[in-house]
């Protein structure tokens, strides 16, 4: 059973996920770049809500390529 706790990532886990600067991390997430939420001063995403924008980003990247030919 996978419990809350491993679906909510924090701003360091993210970075190691997308392989980024933690600071990166929370300055996408200021801009709303990236989908997270506040916990008093800290971030937290949810796993799922980064996955989908890795896929959104692989979207994003295939049609700026598609384009280009």
């Amino acid at each position: 059973m996978i419990s809350v706790s491993d679906d909510i990532l924090d701003a360091d886990e993210v970075a190691r996920l997308l392989k980024i600067n933690e600071q990166t991390v929370k300055r996408m997430a200021n801009r709303g770049e990236l989908p997270g939420f506040r916990i008093g001063n800290r971030w937290r995403f949810m796993r799922q809500d980064i996955l989908d924008y890795i896929e959104e980003q692989k979207r994003k990247s295939q049609t700026k390529q598609d384009d280009k030919q």
